[in-house]
């Protein structure tokens, strides 16, 4: 999962340097499982599909113009 989300993270980095967006004004980082908006599992231990889907997601953070 780790990886999966590294590269999940460098598309979109790449995504953007297509559009015209430095470089180096651009970090990828995937976080895998260890940062995750809601669990992968419920409460009883089985699989959570819609909880899954909400964590293949990509955050763009904009720290200074």
């Amino acid at each position: 999962n780790q990886e999966l989300s590294q590269k999940r993270a460098q598309s979109v980095v790449n995504w953007l340097i297509e559009r015209g967006v430095a470089t180096n004004r651009l970090v990828a980082r995937g976080y895998g499982e260890s940062l995750p908006l809601v669990p992968n599992e419920n409460a009883d231990g089985s699989d959570n599909p819609e909880g899954r889907q909400k964590n293949r997601r990509t955050e763009l953070r904009i720290i200074a113009q």
